[in-house]
């Protein structure tokens, strides 16, 4: 079963957006506290979704997708960008993923939105299979840049 996420579910997707860290090796950049994510998905104004796939003999919270809007000015409407899909390994092959891809797939349908697209990291090829397995396809010729910490500070002016 796949809902949209509760205040209630913000300690199994913190522990989840963890693993997930921890699978990108990258736990040690994975600093976001429960009371962000409750905030930035529950806040006055929130900045983020997040959608979770239930398991149906226990009702435990199994994977989540966290997203947002974004914006096409080719297309002149919104889309969602998935920032965050996983499921916890001993609960993959059960349609949990692609389950949650669909809703994204569905609101966006519903919605008007022009576009569903994430990252995914080059070497993580199980995702990739799967993901191309749903007709999506890498974006090539494009190139992520990021400014974090003293880099975005500097540019910034602090």
């Amino acid at each position: 079963m796949i809902r949209r996420a509760t205040a209630a579910d913000v300690p199994a997707i913190h522990a989840m957006v963890r693993e997930l860290a921890d699978y990108e090796k990258a736990l040690d950049e994975a600093n976001a506290t429960e009371e962000q994510l409750r905030e930035a998905l529950f806040g006055e104004l929130p900045a983020a979704y997040a959608h979770v796939a239930v398991a149906d003999e226990d009702g435990e919270v199994v994977g989540f997708a966290l997203w947002f809007l974004n914006f096409s000015t080719w297309r002149g409407v919104h889309g969602v960008y998935l920032e965050d899909l996983y499921v916890r390994p001993e609960r993959r092959g059960g349609g949990h993923g692609k389950a949650l891809l669909a809703e994204l797939a569905r609101i966006c349908v519903e919605r008007g939105y022009g576009r569903l697209e994430w990252s995914v990291l080059d070497w993580n090829a199980p995702s990739i299979a799967f993901y191309e397995s749903l007709g999506a396809r890498p974006q090539d010729g494009w190139t992520v840049y990021r400014l974090t910490d003293g880099a975005l500070a500097g540019l910034g002016g602090r």
